[in-house]
């Protein structure tokens, strides 16, 4: 099993992505690991590489996921105090 690149701080969802994932009683906890584990999910190439550059230089972390059909981001703050689950809508 792969080992947490970074602390993912306090987890927090906006109402519609709690309510999504509950309605299709989907636990969050895979997604932030393969976030914190470097599985950035449906990210283009370049955010990728910005992702692989602020895990050593401390930016924003950002992962894209298909969650029970809906796109849901996951982004974890530059100082790794909060991840939040949200809609691309929501930001």
């Amino acid at each position: 099993m792969m080992q947490p690149l970074f602390h993912i701080g306090e987890v927090v969802a906006t109402r519609g992505v709690f309510a999504h994932l509950e309605h299709h009683h989907i636990a969050a906890f895979s997604y932030l690991r393969r976030h914190a584990c470097g599985d950035w999910g449906m990210v283009p190439p370049e955010d990728a590489a910005a992702n692989r550059f602020a895990v050593e230089h401390g930016a924003r972390i950002l992962s894209s996921y298909d969650i029970a059909g809906k796109r849901v981001w996951i982004i974890t703050e530059a100082d790794r105090c909060m991840t939040t689950l949200l809609f691309p809508d929501e930001y």
